[in-house]
């Protein structure tokens, strides 16, 4: 008489049932931690980037910084980048380069993250309290009028324009409330 033992077979059956599941579930585990780790070393480039981009904006602002000391220190070397009306006396160009210096300073600042636009606005609202620095932003219209209209720059210098005709037509002496800061 021949027996039967489907209970042993049925186990075995069941045993690599199992088996495969857990080789999945280690496979699926593995492949969501190589994502991860993936995921990880994208975001640690782009943090290097951001970085590297930061360092080379504040390069940037320096070698602006000192190019521009030169041209207000040597009135010969200032005539290389002199681009206001020749009308304009020379002093007065100086102390063009100079509010130059002092805008691109916060721009900078807003590039390099260090400031958000709110800020930024706030800052730019007390420096336009100065008539020099008004009298700089209309003598250097022609300047921005060769920027790209969708550049942060041009944007900027936008935003400038808006906040010295909300200044002008201002009601009150109290400039800190003037215009509307834009929000983040």
């Amino acid at each position: 008489m021949a027996t039967r033992n489907f209970g042993v077979q049925g186990l075995g059956s069941v045993a690599a049932a199992g088996l495969m599941l857990a080789t999945a579930t280690l496979t699926m585990a593995s492949r969501q931690r190589r994502l991860e780790e993936a995921r990880l070393q994208v975001r640690r480039m782009e943090l290097e980037e951001m970085a590297s981009r930061r360092k080379a904006l504040a390069h940037q602002q320096r070698m602006h910084w000192e190019l521009l000391a030169k041209a207000i220190d040597d009135p010969s070397l200032a005539e290389v980048i002199d681009t206001y009306d020749k009308s304009i006396p020379a002093a007065k160009r100086r102390q063009y380069f100079y509010a130059n210096a002092w805008y691109v300073n916060l721009y900078h600042l807003y590039r390099s993250g260090i400031l958000d636009q709110e800020e930024l606005y706030g800052h730019l609202r007390e420096l336009f309290q100065s008539p020099l620095l008004r009298e700089y932003w209309e003598a250097s219209k022609g300047q921005r009028a060769t920027l790209k209209h969708s550049s942060d720059e041009a944007r900027i210098g936008r935003m400038v324009d808006g906040l010295i005709k909300d200044l002008d037509e201002a009601e009150t002496d109290e400039w800190w409330v003037v215009g509307n800061p834009p929000t983040a």
